[in-house]
């Protein structure tokens, strides 16, 4: 370990230039298409009422991608369409490595690991070739910069500050809002609130600012799957996904998603209580991740890209309170290797089409991994509970 930690600065120098090689040196290095989205739907602006009847399908004739995030994202953007797409891009990526790094460095900020910047160094040069990470190097997405501004929320002490933090990247995207959950839950009333305040702020910017087509999202558009994609694609990872393939149809939200879904809350509240009880501090980083791999789950659409909250699951596994059991070091590993694999991308190659959803039963079922790796995680850390009744259950961290 101490070899690896010594070295962890070249290994990230290399993987980045390996991966800004993989960029643009190879014929299909990346097509940033979600980029292209960003930016097209806020060029948009241009034209009043037209942002949700943008576009793009340049690289993707066969699923032209529409604008499918809330007005306030388009008002984000909007700066960047005034530089060159290839600046643009470049800058992206550099962000993401950044950002990837920096999700690593908070989670150990927040799990008080005091092992210097090169452990974050690992796991970054590592966590750039996990399949949440190359997906979203492949298309410009932009979800670590969201679970980036959660986790800045959990770390932050001053509620005002955290609340704008999960307030703001709910007004990009929707999906952070459900760390509102873990505010609620950790009692911080006040900064739920001022995410709540922030999130409606960047609702009333965008009306104003665009008017007509920011009503129209939120009273029209604002929950409509179909917009998003193709919900039975292998790079769909959550229950509907999931259950839609092996039932050969978009199952929906009907009774055996719904039921999955019931048991997944239920199964997330005990490993919240379990986590929760530990008699030692407040498991934070394990907390808001039980919420995380919830959302991720219960959510119609989680892509791969989505996922990238597994590599804090993966410090949390590897470096936090419970690493000593030897059901941690395992699980970290199972992930690691799962997410460097990338059995969803394996098996995009095996459907006849995104839009397919029927395919070979297991073809079907092997698109399970994601939630049924989740499923484990979520069981073994309720378990916690009943393997340590009554005491502190967790270790102090002693830095290597």
């Amino acid at each position: 370990m101490a070899t690896v930690l010594q070295l962890a600065p070249l290994l990230l120098a290399l993987s980045v230039i390996a991966r800004l090689a993989w960029t643009y040196l190879l014929p299909n290095g990346a097509n940033f298409v979600d980029l292209h989205v960003y930016l097209g739907g806020a060029g948009a602006l241009n034209t009043p009422g037209t942002l949700y009847d943008y576009v793009y399908a340049d690289q993707t004739p066969d699923f032209p991608l529409p604008f499918t995030y809330p007005p306030f994202a388009a008002v984000i953007f909007y700066p960047l369409t005034l530089l060159p797409f290839g600046v643009v891009a470049l800058g992206w990526t550099l962000g993401i490595m950044a950002g990837l790094y920096g999700l690593v460095w908070l989670s150990q900020r927040i799990l008080g690991v005091d092992g210097g910047h090169r452990s974050a160094m690992a796991f970054t040069a590592v966590g750039i070739w996990t399949e949440p990470l190359r997906s979203t190097f492949d298309y410009g997405q932009i979800n670590v910069l969201m679970v980036l501004l959660v986790l800045a929320a959990v770390y932050c002490t001053r509620d005002w500050l955290a609340g704008l933090a999960v307030g703001v990247a709910a007004g990009i995207k929707l999906t952070p809002a459900i760390a509102v959950l873990y505010l609620l839950g950790v009692k911080r009333w006040r900064a739920a609130l001022w995410a709540i305040l922030a999130l409606a702020g960047t609702v009333a910017l965008s009306i104003a600012v665009i008017g007509q087509q920011a009503r129209h999202y939120f009273t029209d558009l604002l929950g409509d799957a179909g917009r998003v994609g193709p919900i039975g694609t292998s790079f769909n990872q959550s229950w509907r996904g999931a259950l839609s393939r092996i039932l050969g149809h978009d199952a929906g939200y009907t009774a055996p998603v719904l039921i999955a879904v019931a048991a997944t809350a239920v199964l997330a509240w005990l490993a919240w209580r379990a986590l929760a009880s530990d008699a030692g501090e407040p498991d934070r980083l394990g907390l808001v991740l039980v919420v995380a791999l919830l959302g991720l789950l219960v959510s119609p659409i989680s892509w791969t890209h989505h996922w990238v909250w597994l590599i804090p699951l993966l410090v949390w596994l590897l470096q936090g309170p419970y690493r000593y059991l030897g059901e941690a070091r395992a699980l970290g590993a199972g992930w690691l290797v799962l997410i460097l694999i990338g059995v969803p991308w394996l098996l995009s190659f095996a459907q006849p089409s995104i839009w397919e959803t029927g395919r070979p039963w297991y073809l079907a079922w092997a698109g399970l991994i994601y939630p049924a790796a989740t499923v484990v995680t979520l069981g073994w850390i309720a378990a916690l509970r009943l393997r340590f009744p009554g005491g502190k259950r967790s270790c102090q961290y002693r830095a290597p």
